[in-house]
């Protein structure tokens, strides 16, 4: 029981947590979330649990937050792996962002792909948009790398 609530903690550090955000794109749309709370669109993400690594954390974050099954793009060349080895599929970018003035969040970023577009919202209140690269040039409150990444992933998941 300990074991559990402590692998379903939001926060494995007080300063600091590895997180993951993942650009899902469906036909030529990336899909984005107008984040409650801040007012932003975002990607969807999380934290990486314990006994998780980051590629399992993404693939679980989507499913929990939009029901999506996904396939990480993968550029991996060697992807073998044993008993005590196990290739990952590497981020396509990773940053280090204050989400509040005493915690960070060092972030893995992931583009995958999605074989449809029925979005289930883990919360009905979320607001997620499936955007072209057009569309993700009209929305107000998105940042530059979100943006930035969001076309780019629409770019090179075909």
């Amino acid at each position: 029981m300990a074991d559990d609530i402590l692998i379903r903690m939001p926060h494995i550090h007080d300063k600091i947590d590895f997180t993951v955000e993942v650009f899902v794109v469906h036909n030529q749309k990336v899909l984005l979330r107008k984040h409650d709370k801040y007012g932003i669109w975002l990607s969807v993400g999380g934290h990486i649990e314990l006994g998780e690594d980051p590629n399992e954390a993404a693939v679980r974050e989507v499913k929990e937050e939009v029901g999506l099954d996904i396939e990480i793009l993968d550029s991996r060349v060697f992807k073998g792996s044993d008993q005590k080895y196990k290739e990952l599929v590497s981020p396509v970018s990773l940053n280090r962002h204050n989400v509040s003035p005493t915690h960070e969040h060092v972030c893995l970023v992931y583009f995958a792909k999605s074989s449809t577009d029925q979005v289930v919202p883990e919360k009905t209140s979320d607001v997620w948009k499936w955007c072209s690269e057009e569309d993700v040039d009209q929305l107000d409150g998105i940042s530059l790398n979100v943006s930035y990444y969001a076309k780019r992933a629409i770019k090179e998941v075909r």
